[in-house]
């Protein structure tokens, strides 16, 4: 069951954050009540958490590059009581209002536009030349390399279909990044939503999937265009992907116990 609020949540019962994280608010209310807490934020997204602290607690405003009402964002911004602002776009670094700009920091949300962020944070630092940026680019892998792909994916390609939620800011950005390059791009949940007119007169259809979409989803789609007639060709395999990471130690224990 998907709730947005911890009060729809009976006591007793078991609660997941999702991998977009949640403000320190709401894990103080659950850790304040009778409930079993599991934590699954991505660590990708935790890391921009720390950086938040951290840049707050050296003194330093933050601003946070991101879309507005995204789930990630709201966690991230939630990680201070104050000193943290998002913006959304150009226009928005251009007449950002901050107290020091010699204090001053940024992050981003993770599933962004490569291309989009860096012309924000070049406004930015043409603002502020002192503000500081994270250790480590924020954006994540997975996107960063669906992102390129993409780039490569439509030089060849008549129409893309990208696998993800309608919801899915990752997603999203990688429709744009088709259409931008003048290819016509459609973003399905799932094979069914394919029809035959969608891929009438093209020669190449590209297939990609935001960076959660099962891959039971992008087989479905595949196998939904070749029963179209299409032929199979050769995966783009120039980044594999090697990066794995733990599970949380309360889902370790779960595991553990079933497994007894």
């Amino acid at each position: 069951v998907f709730v947005n609020e911890l009060d729809e949540v009976p006591d007793g019962a078991t609660v997941i954050f999702s991998a977009h994280g949640v403000s320190r608010a709401v894990q103080k209310q659950a850790a304040s009540r009778p409930l079993s807490v599991l934590d699954a934020t991505c660590p990708l997204v935790t890391k921009v958490h720390t950086e938040v602290k951290r840049f707050r607690n050296e003194g330093c405003e933050v601003i946070l590059i991101g879309h507005a009402g995204h789930p990630e964002v709201e966690g991230t911004l939630g990680q201070s009581e104050d000193g943290v602002f998002l913006i959304e776009s150009i226009e928005d670094a251009d007449r950002i209002s901050v107290g020091n700009p010699d204090r001053l920091a940024y992050v981003t949300q993770t599933t962004l536009s490569m291309d989009d962020t860096a012309q924000i944070v070049d406004a930015l630092k043409f603002r502020f030349p002192n503000i500081q940026a994270p250790r480590r680019d924020d954006i994540c892998y997975a996107t960063q390399n669906r992102q390129d792909a993409v780039k490569r994916l439509v030089s060849r390609c008549d129409v893309v279909f990208v696998v993800g939620s309608l919801a899915s800011s990752n997603s999203n950005r990688l429709r744009e990044i088709a259409e931008r390059a003048g290819v016509r791009a459609f973003l399905i949940d799932e094979a069914t939503e394919i029809t035959a007119d969608m891929i009438d007169g093209c020669h190449a259809v590209g297939v990609t999937a935001g960076a959660s979409a099962p891959e039971v989803l992008v087989k479905g789609v595949v196998d939904r265009l070749r029963g179209l007639g299409g032929k199979l060709a050769p995966e783009d395999t120039e980044v594999v992907e090697t990066i794995t990471f733990s599970l949380p130690q309360e889902l370790k224990k779960v595991a553990r116990d079933l497994s007894q």
